[in-house]
């Protein structure tokens, strides 16, 4: 009879720090592969740039030409914003991109009767524009002023490892209509890129040219350029010459016209299309938006820490990251990038699948963006991928950011009725109440929240349209009720205490001082 098996053979210790990463926050590839996986990470990053502004530029009057500009403009932003959270702000590998947050109270704006009125497309496009600037201008004092007060710092006492589970996977699984809807609106490109990614990533990750994982490292680039040049072929070849309008606007390479209405050199600046007008109703509907992408990016930070093979960041240098994201979305709304920031999740989940942390790739990547905002045709031609390419990508990286949620339960005990209540439940809800809001507003052209005040409306529908929004305030107010006093082990406290402080935890400094001695002028609490 076989001796029964020891307790270690069963159970895994947990890990404060991720392993299995090749280099982590701050050990770097060679410079050659720092570009090339920098340049994977702008191309990845490519993708909500262009979709939110090829979505919400024709609802305002847009042309092409108007699109062109945004994404630019975004891209811009973007990479000027990656930089100061990753030297200033958090210092973690993490890419601030365009928010999916923002589109509820952005639309709310567009279809506001003062706007919808304007007779001329051009004017309309441009008077919107400036209403949504003023709306993010106004709005992103809200993160700012949590930021830098070390209010959100003082709020985040109150989370636990169980609170923190469901607020880090769904900042992955909440995006699910991100993943395969997108990618079954081609299938003929969508799947055999789902396909194409995960062989390359993960079953020929084993294939190594001088001592490099190349398939494995660079699997984004490998299968986009393969299936791009493939979804070319298709075009070229006029398979979609009789089909459906909205397919060929999936499937084709051709039907995006960003290339022929890309100027080839353009600055963006500051208050490029005119001065801002602000709204009171817009402003509050757009709080909401801030308020949801604050709670994103704190349980996206916490995703990008692990896949960095860091310790979770302290409850200060959170706070410093949110208020400088703030400072991101007030840039948003000077230079109009028609949506505010928050942490690129896709871009977090490549971490983990190249299994480079670096923070030197990431701050290359937002080189890449800026030299590309500014060279418009040559950013135009990357920006022309297919949206289902990127769908497919998203089908695997949404997933790996969630699984890495679910990996804090290690912390915790999963034998508690207590914890698998909570657990269960925020998940629930998560998911529950925001497809409720979706599906309720794709019925009614409304959502569930129709009062006559305009901005009570785009305050309720924005934060309940956000997956991680609702599972933070399901989680952490049922963690902090039910019989909280006895349970402090349970919910995985013990081991959380120590990353609350700067001090509590010796290799916070390794990852998270300031550059430039600056940690001289803003001591870490």
């Amino acid at each position: 009879m076989a001796a029964d098996p020891k307790p270690e053979e069963i159970s895994h210790p947990p890990m404060d720090q991720l392993q299995g990463l090749e280099y982590c926050i701050d050990s770097n590839p060679s410079w050659g592969e720092s570009i090339a996986l920098g340049f994977q990470h702008y191309i990845l990053a490519l993708g909500t740039a262009v979709m939110i502004p090829s979505f919400l530029v024709p609802l305002m009057g847009g042309n092409h030409g108007d699109k062109v500009r945004v994404v630019q403009t975004l891209l811009f932003v973007e990479g000027i914003n990656t930089l100061l959270q990753t030297l200033f702000g958090t210092r973690l590998p993490t890419v601030i991109g365009g928010s999916y947050a923002f589109m509820v109270p952005i639309v709310s704006i567009i279809h506001d009767p003062s706007l919808t009125s304007i007779p001329d497309d051009h004017l309309r496009f441009l008077s919107t524009m400036r209403a949504v600037q003023g709306a993010l201008i106004v709005s992103s004092s809200i993160q700012i002023i949590l930021g830098y007060s070390q209010l959100w710092a003082i709020c985040s006492r109150f989370f636990s490892p169980i609170g923190m589970v469901p607020v880090i996977a769904l900042v992955g699984f909440g995006l699910f209509d991100r993943g395969f809807p997108v990618t079954g609106r081609c299938v003929e490109i969508g799947i055999p890129m789902l396909i194409l990614f995960i062989t390359c990533s993960q079953y020929l990750k084993g294939f190594q040219t001088k001592q490099l994982p190349i398939l494995e490292r660079f699997a984004l680039l490998i299968s986009i350029t393969v299936i791009w040049a493939y979804a070319h072929l298709l075009t070229a070849s006029g398979a979609y010459k009789h089909r459906p309008e909205i397919t060929q606007i999936n499937c084709r390479t051709d039907k995006a016209y960003l290339i022929s209405s890309a100027p080839w050199i353009k600055i963006p600046y500051p208050l490029q299309w005119g001065a801002p007008t602000f709204d009171a109703g817009h402003c509050f509907g757009m709080m909401a938006a801030v308020f949801v992408s604050l709670i994103e990016s704190t349980g996206a930070y916490k995703a990008a820490s692990r896949l960095a093979s860091a310790t979770p960041p302290p409850a200060h240098v959170l706070s410093r990251g949110i208020g400088w994201q703030g400072i991101g979305i007030l840039l948003d709304g000077l230079f109009g990038t028609l949506t505010g920031s928050t942490v690129s999740v896709e871009n977090i989940g490549l971490l983990g699948s190249t299994r480079v942390g670096s923070r030197r790739v990431i701050q290359i990547s937002a080189g890449f963006m800026i030299f590309f905002s500014i060279l418009g045709k040559f950013g135009a031609l990357f920006a022309s991928i297919p949206f289902p390419i990127f769908g497919a990508v998203y089908c695997v990286l949404f997933g790996l950011v969630a699984s890495v949620g679910l990996s804090f339960l290690q912390f915790t005990n999963m034998n508690s009725m207590r914890n698998l209540f909570i657990t269960g439940v925020a998940f629930f809800l998560g998911l529950s109440v925001p497809e409720y809001f979706r599906e309720y507003t794709s019925k009614a052209y409304h959502g569930p929240a129709h009062t006559r005040a305009g901005w009570f409306n785009d305050f309720l529908n924005t934060i309940f349209f956000s997956s991680p929004t609702v599972a933070l305030i399901v989680a952490v107010f049922l963690d902090n009720t039910l019989d909280y006093k006895d349970s402090a082990r349970d919910r995985g406290m013990p081991w959380w205490v120590k990353f609350r402080t700067f001090k509590g935890d010796s290799r916070n400094e390794e990852f998270y001082t300031l550059p430039f001695n600056l940690n001289r002028f803003f001591p870490p609490s």
